[in-house]
Order: C-alpha cells, then sequence, then structure tokens
C-alpha cells in the first residue's frame, strides 16, 4: 500500500495518507530531534511518495516544529493546499501565564493565531485539543472551536489524550448544538499499549472517529533495537523504559516480532507498524523519524500485511487487562451468542445474569 492510499478520516470526506508524518522530532531546540535541514529533507521524502497528513503541535520543539514546516512549505501555496497540517493546542508556550495554555476561549484563539503565524498559513486543516482541559466547561472549549472553524481558520477538529467519557460529552453536545463535531481521536496505541481498546476504540467506532495512533513503536521499544540478547548493553533513548524492559513478557514480544519479521523477510519496526495499522477504527498511523535513513525504512511498513496467524500470536501475547466493565460485557456477548466458556473453562457466572446455558434469558 503506497502513502497515496488515502482513507478518508473518521466521519469526513477529508482524505489521508495511511501513515501520518509526525514532526515532534522536528527541531532540536529541546537537546534532541532532526535539525532544520534532516527534517526538511524528511519532510520532501514523504510528500515525494504521495504522504499528505503531517502533525505537530504549537508545543512541539517550543514552537519550532510549527516554523520548520511553514518555512519550507509556506511559500508555494500549491503544495501547502495540497496538504493535511494538523496541529494542536493546549501546551502552554507561555511559563507564568496562567492563560497562556489550556482549552479556554482566551487561549485557544490565541494559541491558533501563534500556530497559524508560525506555519505561515492562513488555515489549519485539523486543530487537535491535545488534551482535556479539566478547568474548563468543554461547553467553552467547543463553541470556540466551531468559531474557528466557521471563520475558515481552521477546517476539521480533533481530540487527542481525553478520557472517553468527556470525549463522547463534547461530541454530543457538538451535535445536538450545530456546531462541529471532531472527526478524529489521536491516542498512544501499540503492542505495549492496548488499554485503549477498553473504552477509545469502541467509543471511536461509535462516534466515528477516526483514530490516529501515536507511539506506534512505544518510544522505539519495539524498533528492533533491544533485543533479549544485548539486554543492558544499548543505551536505552528514555530513561523510562529501563521499567519496561525489566519484564521478561516484552522480550517475549520482541522474540515473536523478530520471528515473524523473518518469516515475512521485513523488520521488527515494520511488523510492530503493520499490527498498529491494521487495528480496527485506525486510519492512519503517526510515524515520526529523526533522520530520513529511519523514516524510509519504517515507511516500507505499508507494504507487510501481516497473516492471521501471526497477528493471532500476537495479539496473545499483548491481551490487555480492560477496566470493568468490560469483562462483564464480554461475558454478556459471549453468552448470548451461545457460549457457556471463559478462558475455556466452564462458567459459573451466566446464570447471575439471567442468562441460562445455552445463552438464553431465564
Amino acid at each position: 500500500m503506497p502513502l497515496d492510499h488515502y482513507v478518508t478520516l473518521g466521519r469526513s470526506g477529508l482524505r489521508v495518507s495511511p501513515f501520518c508524518l509526525g514532526a515532534m522530532t522536528f527541531g532540536e531546540d529541546l537537546g534532541w530531534g532532526s535539525s532544520v535541514q534532516e527534517s526538511k529533507a524528511i519532510l520532501d521524502r514523504y510528500i515525494e511518495l504521495g504522504g499528505n497528513f503531517i502533525d505537530t503541535a504549537n508545543l512541539y520543539t517550543k514552537g519550532h516544529s510549527e516554523k520548520i514546516i511553514g518555512d519550507h512549505v509556506g511559500h508555494d501555496r500549491a503544495k501547502r493546499d495540497r496538504l493535511v497540517i494538523a496541529t494542536k493546542f493546549s501546551g502552554n508556550m507561555h511559563v507564568g501565564d496562567p492563560n497562556g495554555g489550556g482549552s479556554s476561549r482566551k487561549s485557544i484563539i490565541e494559541a491558533c493565531e501563534q500556530s497559524l503565524r508560525r506555519l505561515r498559513t492562513d488555515y489549519i486543516d485539523l486543530y487537535w485539543l491535545h488534551h482535556w482541559d479539566a478547568l474548563t466547561p468543554i461547553e467553552e472549549t467547543m463553541s470556540t472551536l466551531h468559531e474557528l472553524v466557521s471563520s475558515g481558520k481552521v477546517r476539521y477538529i480533533g481530540v487527542s489524550d481525553t478520557p472517553a467519557w468527556k470525549t463522547t460529552q463534547a461530541q454530543m453536545l457538538a451535535l445536538f448544538r450545530g456546531w462541529a463535531p471532531f472527526i478524529a481521536l489521536q491516542i498512544e496505541y501499540s503492542l505495549l499499549e492496548r488499554t485503549v481498546e477498553g473504552e477509545l476504540i469502541p467509543m471511536a467506532k461509535e462516534l466515528g472517529l477516526g483514530v490516529t495512533p501515536w507511539s506506534p513503536l512505544k518510544g522505539g521499544i519495539l524498533s528492533g533495537k533491544y533485543t533479549r540478547e544485548n539486554a543492558g548493553t544499548v543505551k536505552l533513548d528514555r530513561s523510562w523504559a529501563t521499567g519496561l524492559l525489566a519484564d521478561g513478557k516484552v522480550y517475549n514480544l520482541i522474540d515473536e516480532l523478530r520471528r515473524i519479521a523473518a518469516e515475512l523477510d521485513t523488520t521488527v519496526a515494520r511488523a510492530a507498524l503493520a499490527w498498529v495499522q491494521s487495528r480496527p477504527a485506525v486510519a492512519s498511523t503517526i510515524i515520526g523519524a529523526r533522520s530520513l535513513a529511519q523514516f524510509d525504512d519504517n515507511v516500507k511498513a505499508l507494504d507487510v500485511q501481516l497473516k492471521p496467524e501471526q497477528t493471532a500470536a500476537l495479539d496473545k501475547l499483548t491481551e490487555p487487562v480492560l477496566p470493568f466493565p468490560c469483562g462483564i460485557l464480554d461475558l454478556l456477548r459471549m453468552s448470548h451468542a451461545g457460549g457457556t466458556t471463559i478462558n475455556g473453562k466452564p462458567s459459573q457466572l451466566l446464570p447471575a445474569f439471567g442468562v441460562s446455558k445455552k445463552g438464553d434469558h431465564y
């Protein structure tokens, strides 16, 4: 599948590439990331391959990420109009200013104007609520976003890193009041982060939100760089990964990915990315890269198609413990379908839920 095999994003007519280019690493202002020259080379290669979906945020590298994108494509109106540029608000760019971030009317409008200037454009294709601001009424946030859409400064809106119940409240409020609704959901999703399958993924399917996973390689843990054999000898890119790799189950997963990658003549990273992109409700997976070589390697994951038995093996190794009431709902669904076992064992709970062993109500 090439990058120009476009898919519609959620319940909208917006067409985007199956891999979105994540620009969080554009700029070295935080002591890591890609140089301006390398960032532009990655942008050029992505566009050359037919990619049209670029994701950034006002907070990424202190605004430099947006500026790199704007300086590179903003001068060419035709090129800019062919791209779907997404950015985010909520992050506070002004330390000490209580209104410098969050989701109030004042902060959203100011953040939008600043992003437009850095991106050198007069509109944002997709404007993300970066994370829920519990101190601002959701009515204020959604009405302000609707005004930005009505003004033409924003084309579509999306939501990131927000609880399912709050996202649903916001979406229903927008639909009932005739405001612009969310069309997409950005969440962390990978073989090592599957708890989103409890509520967020089903919510996205019900509400018509296209899912755009971030960190599909779990911060590089599933890149193929770390193996059981080199444990403790390869420097970790992120300190938090130490605890994760201390769990032997993670190496079991990496071993299985290596086995599958060998069968398919591909890499561990591509196999892990292919798993994410094949999940229900996923529209476009966000892939980041610090170098052109890394981008060229990972984008080839679009050509990888896991076999059913390979997907099943990965699913079994990473099956998440989902929050209440997911277990009960699964039990009821199974019983209504006529099942009498849970995890291969006879169920003693079905009568308690008014269900017979044949799946019929008492």
